[in-house]
């Protein structure tokens, strides 16, 4: 069962990241190289500048435009620019091949677990690691649970993890996921 997210500490970016499927995927694509929150938050930045988040506006907009209504400070993104030309990229690729109906993702063909998988990989900017961090997100709090979807996630998927934004509810699995990523980037150091 789908649940409204907590993942921002910003009521008004959750709500859009709830009732959103293609915010929460693009909070998804830009998190990296950024806090967590930061980068989920993403979404609610382009609402304001855009008279709202509409997958098919940010597709059918002028790149460069595009690209500037994020670099605007607050930007969107610690590398604004770059990130701006993957959001629309990813709008793009929504609209040419799931008719702008991001949920298609997960739902068309009734897919199992690895098929998801299989197609949040071929997404602009998404890799291995972010797909199925995105899956396990989808099955732990969207109610999205297609067959065999928590092997496909790996680790992420496991359940009582705290490893990704996939685990984050509140403030305290925040500060659950932080803690397990800082002694996971100790570990690997040594």
């Amino acid at each position: 069962m789908a649940r409204a997210l907590h993942l921002t500490g910003d009521p008004d970016a959750d709500k859009l990241l709830t009732k959103d499927p293609f915010a929460l995927l693009t909070g998804m694509m830009l998190d990296q190289q950024i806090a967590m929150e930061v980068a989920f938050i993403g979404p609610k930045k382009i609402a304001g500048r855009m008279d709202g988040f509409d997958v098919r506006k940010i597709a059918e907009s002028d790149l460069d435009e595009f690209v500037e209504l994020c670099v605007t400070p607050p930007a969107i993104h610690r590398y604004g620019g770059s990130m701006a030309r993957r959001v629309h990229a990813l709008a793009q690729h929504i609209v040419e091949n799931y008719d702008g109906k991001t949920d298609k993702i997960w739902k068309a063909g009734k897919p199992d677990g690895k098929e998801v998988l299989k197609r949040l990989k071929a997404l602009p900017g998404f890799g291995d690691q972010k797909a199925r961090i995105f899956l396990a997100l989808l099955g732990k709090q969207r109610g999205v649970e297609p067959e065999g979807w928590r092997e496909a996630a790996g680790a992420y998927g496991e359940e009582g993890s705290h490893r990704s934004i996939a685990d984050v509810t509140s403030p305290e699995t925040l500060a659950e996921v932080r803690a397990f990523k800082k002694a996971a980037k100790a570990a690997a150091a040594k």
